[in-house]
Order: structure tokens, then sequence, then C-alpha cells
């Protein structure tokens, strides 16, 4: 018997904890003394959430990469509660010697003095003003965000600063902040990217468990329009097999609740993501598991993944070229292409009670 096949672990995105892909030494656990103890083996099924100090110099990362929007990024978390199968972020987690699958979502690093290194970085010598997104990585509105509210502190430093943000979540827990938001949003200082994957709750419990359920997400996008905060909605990750016939509906929904921008973004599974996604359809849908897979291997050139830039987002082949004429037809048709004003960096002063006079 063992607790962590088969997803027996509850509410978890994954049952694997596989070893890293830099680690030499792999454990395997005994779970044959759980055969008659069943408390102890509901234990076990119910893993707890472990936080620690993530002790970083610099809470900026700077990105070069061709096809990825922003330049700057802010992350507050490592790890992400959130535990999405699919999530492309999992094995950042094996560099820090720990598994991309259980460990990603059950022991998450905060970076508890991310304010303070955030204003030491908009203070610098020589900075040069430029938007900042808020996360690259790890959703910074993940459900531990409620209680260590670092978001919500380097959001306060941004404002003061006149420095703008971009934000990118799935999580309605992003409302908690629509007064400072619509502060900044009056300033062309912030806007506000929700990521969807499907209108069917049925769906996301299992694909994504922890995040917010898609009715709580649209709900998000109408409070933070109403406020006057630019919204965004990314379909993503498109699943060809699973959700890419839900792309109408969504935009439609999104649309509707007032986002005025979208776009998609193909599922990737990079590195160990691709054995934990798999397995993921195996337990959970095994019957699209054949198909999904097979139409992922038709847009990634024969692969799981394609690290390509500029084909990693969109796929190639005619079923890649389908899905992006169904987003493009569907945005249109909605409404909802239109580009989202411009950030400004025209106010921007460092933190710190003083203007620049060089």
């Amino acid at each position: 018997m063992n607790p962590q096949e088969g997803h027996a672990v509850i509410g978890r995105g994954t049952s694997l904890n596989q070893i890293g892909r830099f680690e030499s030494i792999e454990i395997h656990p005994d779970w044959s003394q759980l055969e008659h103890d069943a408390e102890l083996y509901e234990q076990v099924r119910r893993l707890k959430t472990r936080y620690f100090e993530d002790a970083s110099r610099s809470v900026i990362s700077e990105n070069d990469s061709p096809d990825i929007p922003f330049r700057f990024s802010l992350n507050p978390y490592r790890g992400c509660l959130h535990g999405c199968s699919y999530c492309y972020a999992r094995p950042s987690h094996e560099y820090l010697g720990l598994s991309a699958g259980l460990d990603f979502e059950t022991k998450i690093f905060v970076k508890r003095n991310a304010a303070s290194l955030f204003r030491k970085w908009l203070c610098r010598r020589g900075y040069e003003p430029a938007p900042v997104t808020m996360s690259g990585v790890t959703d910074c509105y993940q459900p531990v965000e409620k209680t260590f509210q670092i978001t919500q502190s380097c959001l306060k430093i941004a404002a003061e600063a006149c420095q703008p943000m971009s934000v990118i979540t799935k999580n309605a827990l992003v409302c908690r902040d629509v007064k400072l938001m619509a502060r900044m949003a009056s300033d062309d200082l912030i806007q506000v990217a929700v990521s969807m994957t499907s209108l069917d709750q049925s769906l996301t419990k299992l694909l994504e468990p922890a995040t917010s359920a898609p009715a709580a997400r649209l709900r998000a996008v109408k409070e933070l329009t109403a406020a006057g905060i630019p919204v965004h909605v990314m379909v993503a990750p498109v699943i060809p097999g699973l959700n890419d016939s839900e792309i109408p509906a969504i935009l439609e929904a999104a649309a509707e609740a007032g986002a005025r921008s979208s776009s998609h973004i193909l599922l990737r599974l990079p590195h160990s993501v691709k054995d934990l996604f798999s397995d993921w359809l195996r337990n959970r849908r095994s019957n699209h598991a054949d198909k999904v897979l097979s139409r992922l291997m038709n847009v990634r050139n024969g692969r799981l993944n394609d690290t390509e830039y500029g084909r990693r987002m969109r796929g190639s082949g005619p079923l890649a070229d389908q899905i992006t004429a169904l987003f493009r037809v569907s945005a249109r048709r909605f409404q909802i292409d239109r580009p989202l004003p411009a950030l400004s960096t025209a106010r921007f002063c460092p933190p710190n009670g003083q203007r620049r006079l060089f």
C-alpha cells in the first residue's frame, strides 16, 4: 500500500514526489507499516503545508527571453500552494534540492523581506524606471498571501514610488487590494492579468486544486474592472483535447465581466512536469489521456515539450494553428482583443521621500 500512488494524497495537484534532476541520492519510502494503521494512513494522505524563510538577497529577476513580454519580475514566494498539475514553474524547486512534485506545493519559501528589498532596488543609483511584473513564476496571490501580505506590502512600495506594476494571478484574493490598485490605475501604474483554464469547476478542482473557482475569478475580473483597473485575461494553459474547445466560452465570459484584452498560452511541460502531468492524466482523466498526450505531441513536433523560442508558447503545426485561429476569431467576436493602456513611468520617484536630481 502506497498512499502516494494513484492520487491518494488529498487536495494536491500531484501524488508524485520524484527525486530532483540535480540530486544523486534517491529515497524510496516504505509504506508497508501502514497496511493495518488506517489513522496513520489518513494522516499521510493529508500532507501539511510547511513554510520556510527565504533568505534571498534580491527580490527582482531580470528576463531576456524574446517571447516573454516583461523584463523585470518580482516573486514573493517560491513554490505554490495552488498545486496546478501542469505548472511550468515546478522544476524551480529542484534548484533547492527538492522535488518538483509534492514538495513544490507543500514546501513554500516566503520572502518576508521582499518589500524592503524592492524598496532598495528602486532606490539604486542609475535605475531607469520600467514596469515590474508580479509574478513571473509562482502566484503572488496564492492562499498564503492572505496571512503574510507580502504582495500587498510590495504594491504599497510601488504606489509610493509611482512604479508601474503588472500583476498575474488566478486567485480572487487579488480583490483584497482593489482600493490600492484603483489609486495606482488612476495614474496608469497597474494592470492585472487573470488566468483562466476552464469554466468547469469539476475540472479545475482536480487540475489546479487550490486555485479560486472559475466563477470567483470572473467575479474578480468584474470587481477589478468596475474599480477602473485594466484587466487582461489569459486562457492558459490551453491543453489540446482537454480545454481547447472552451476558448470561445472563456473569452465570452471574460468579456462580459469587463476584461478588454486577452491572450492564450499552449501547455508547456518542461523537465519533470512531463511526468507529473502525464501521471495526472492517467489518474484523473484516464479517458482523455491518450488523446491529450497525442495532441500535445502533435503540436510539439513529436515531443511533449518544445523549448524553442517563438514556438514554446504557441506550438507548431496545423492543430496549433487551428487553436490560434479559434482564439483570434473568438477574441474579435467578443471584443476582447483591445490593447490595455500603456503603463507610465512619468511620475516615478525613489521611495525614500526624495526625488532624484539626476
